[in-house]
């Protein structure tokens, strides 16, 4: 990645963690400088000279940037381990107080009829995720997953399949025999098997629009299925709850498929 490349993706993600644009730009300019006043800050940060006085300001008051009281001033970025810690802490403190607002925020109709059944969908490989570690994680009978591409199974999701229960039936399903044998190794709590469902697998023709990503069936209530585009990698999925019926016993016997059946803790 160039210079430029990386200080354009730097003042970006400081944008998303609040920081307005010239403060983003004054502050990547000076961790590129050991020192620099406003007209050399300026030129390196592209700001102008008249906003770099009220940029630096706001960094300084954020911890973020010191002054020597010289003639003319001289600036200084704080050393970047203590930069992002200082960042890490707003941005996690900004959370909490969201999670917090959110919990204290009064539900409205809370005598609404409970919904029973009901289907719902999202987009980004980080959000789905993110709702299957915590479907995964609030598990308390059975978790039957597939995978059907090997990028999805990540650390966080490793640890909380092996940080299930003892008397949480675990049964995992992959697409190839390198794939069960990483999943084998990884999670060695879990019950492996190699998906007898051959669709599951990367489509080889160029011409398929879609691959199975994930698909996971939580306490016989809950199930999530994902799909990826090939070409962009984005994975969509919808995901339901509250379907112990027939609905729930094809799920199983579709997502358990190519497992043995004397090996499977919760045959029909």
């Amino acid at each position: 990645m160039s210079t430029d490349n990386a200080s354009n993706e730097a003042v970006e993600v400081l944008q998303q963690l609040g920081l307005k644009e010239y403060e983003a730009r004054c502050f990547v300019g000076l961790s590129q400088l050991s020192t620099g006043t406003a007209k050399q800050l300026s030129e390196t940060a592209d700001v102008p000279r008249t906003r770099v006085y009220d940029a630096i300001r706001v960094l300084e008051a954020q911890g973020l940037v010191e002054i020597q009281h010289s003639s003319p001033q001289r600036f200084r970025a704080v050393p970047l381990e203590e930069a992002a810690e200082t960042l890490r802490e707003r941005y996690e403190t900004r959370v909490e107080r969201l999670e917090t607002a959110l919990s204290n925020a009064e539900t409205i109709d809370p005598d609404a009829e409970e919904i029973s059944q009901e289907v719902w969908s999202m987009s980004g490989t980080e959000a789905i995720a993110s709702r299957s570690n915590t479907l995964v994680g609030d598990a308390a009978e059975e978790v039957v997953l597939v995978l059907g591409d090997e990028t999805l199974l990540t650390e966080e999701l490793i640890e909380r399949l092996n940080g299930l229960d003892e008397g949480v039936d675990l049964l995992i399903g992959a697409v190839t025999e390198e794939l069960e044998e990483r999943i084998h190794d990884a999670v060695p709590v879990a019950t492996t098997f190699l998906s007898g469902l051959g669709w599951l697998r990367a489509a080889e023709n160029a011409d398929e629009d879609l691959v199975i990503g994930r698909l996971l069936l939580v306490d016989r209530s809950a199930i999530l299925v994902s799909t990826i585009v090939p070409g962009t990698r984005e994975e969509q999925a919808v995901f339901g709850g509250g379907f112990r019926n027939g609905l729930i016993v094809i799920a199983r016997r579709l997502l358990s498929q190519g497992l043995v059946r004397s090996h499977d803790p919760r045959t029909e």
